[in-house]
């Protein structure tokens, strides 16, 4: 799997919101609107978008796998700390 085009786009931090992500999968599907979260413990875990309907959250897409959950999050934190440092 390839993960290209990473975009991220800094907030202020909010209730432990840091960041909104986007990339490409293999040349052939956008994903968006990923969020990315501070963890309690240190780090940062992303979170996929839901809608909600008639009281429930329902999940619009997200990784089907740990292991593919897992090689996402590495791309996207990694640009994300490369950008935030340039802040500094």
């Amino acid at each position: 799997m390839k993960i290209s085009e990473v975009q991220i786009t800094p907030v202020e931090p909010r209730n432990g919101l840091v960041a909104f992500a986007s990339f490409v999968i293999d040349e052939a599907l956008r994903c968006s609107s990923i969020a990315i979260m501070t963890r309690p413990n240190g780090g940062y875990r992303l979170l996929y978008p839901t809608k909600k309907s008639h009281e429930r959250n329902t999940s619009i897409y997200y990784p089907i796998s740990k292991a593919i959950g897992d090689s996402i999050e590495q791309v996207v934190i990694a640009k994300y700390e490369d950008v935030t440092k340039e802040d500094v």
